[in-house]
């Protein structure tokens, strides 16, 4: 039985091969997307447990919040940027939930977010999220959802009209780009809760900052913020 087993598992690994989204070697235990060596190497930032840290001054005198954390930095050319890429550009989702997972689990470990009741992933504008299938905040919300057991609420805050590229703007000409931007649906959803609102990157904070604006607008909301990279150190 063990040798037929083992049999049925070779053969699945040779036409469906589980190998690591990192490295792409076939050496990794089932259910990882990462091998160990892979897994190691991811720069954490262990920002959920300390206040005062730096997502945190990002947005302080700026916006009322109660947390905020970012899993991992982010570096061009590095391991987490292909790890994004792959989840934003290649149609891995698997990646994204697993991420997200270990977002929730850094999140759970810290007394900092237990009071959280509801996931709100930043939205996509709409013709975007439909060329690209999917919203990888929502992705990742699915991800940290599984581990924190809070809900994920995708329909309340909305992106209402399109917004330019941020990339190359500085942070006046960013927040002047999404001003105004979000509106919320089912606002009886939200009310007297606190939100971790969640995207895949903060740089400037300045789309977070007018979503979560958007938010605080709601009769007794709590905001927090959550995100999977930042350049920020």
């Amino acid at each position: 039985m063990l040798t037929l087993t083992s049999l049925l598992s070779d053969f699945k690994q040779l036409f469906y091969p589980h190998i690591c989204s990192g490295c792409g070697t076939d050496i990794l235990s089932a259910g990882n997307m990462l091998c160990a060596k892979c897994f190691v190497t991811l720069p954490s930032t262990l920002y959920a447990q300390y206040a005062n840290n730096p997502i945190e001054k990002i947005f302080s005198g700026r916006l009322k919040i109660e947390a905020a954390h970012a899993e991992f930095y982010f570096a061009k050319e590095s391991l987490i940027q292909h790890l994004v890429h792959q989840l934003k550009y290649k149609s891995n989702k698997e990646i994204g939930i697993y991420l997200g997972e270990m977002m929730g689990r850094s999140m759970q470990n810290s007394n900092r977010f237990h009071s959280v009741d509801a996931l709100i992933p930043l939205p996509m504008y709409p013709d975007k999220e439909r060329k690209r299938g999917y919203n990888q905040a929502a992705v990742i919300c699915e991800g940290m959802s599984q581990v924190m057991n809070v809900p994920v609420y995708n329909n309340v805050l909305i992106r209402g009209r399109f917004t330019e590229t941020q990339t190359k703007k500085h942070r006046t000409e960013r927040w002047e780009n999404v001003e105004g931007s979000f509106a919320i649906k089912n606002e009886e959803r939200i009310r007297g809760k606190h939100l971790l609102l969640v995207d895949d990157v903060i740089t400037t904070g300045a789309t977070l900052e007018a979503s979560g604006s958007r938010l605080l607008k709601i009769e007794g909301v709590k905001l927090s913020i959550a995100t999977l990279t930042t350049a920020t150190k």
